[in-house]
C-alpha cells in the first residue's frame, strides 16, 4: 500500500507548489511560505528514501530535523529583516 512512488509524487507536488509560490508572489511572507514548501518536499524525500532503502541508520531523519531547524532559523531571520525594513 505504501510505495516509494506515492511519497515521491507527494514530494513533487509540494515542490511544484513551492516553486509556483516563489515565482508568482510579490509578498515576502508568501515567498517564505513557498520556500517552506520546497524544504518540506525535501524532508518527505529524505524520510521516504530512508524508509524504503535498506538502511538501518536514521540518516534521513537526522537530515530532516536539520532542515526543519534551518527553516525555522531562516524564517526568523527573514521576518526580522522585514520588520526592520518597515520601521
Amino acid at each position: 500500500m505504501n510505495h516509494l512512488e506515492s511519497y515521491l509524487v507527494v514530494s513533487s507536488v509540494l515542490f511544484t507548489f513551492g516553486i509556483f509560490a516563489v515565482i508568482t508572489r510579490k509578498n515576502a511572507v508568501a515567498i517564505l511560505m513557498g520556500i517552506e514548501l520546497i524544504l518540506n518536499s525535501a524532508n518527505v524525500n529524505f524520510i521516504a528514501f530512508n524508509r524504503f532503502g535498506n538502511f538501518k541508520i536514521l540518516d534521513g531523519h537526522i537530515f530532516s530535523i536539520f532542515v526543519v531547524v534551518l527553516a525555522a532559523a531562516e524564517a526568523a531571520i527573514a521576518l526580522a529583516i522585514i520588520i526592520n525594513l518597515f520601521k
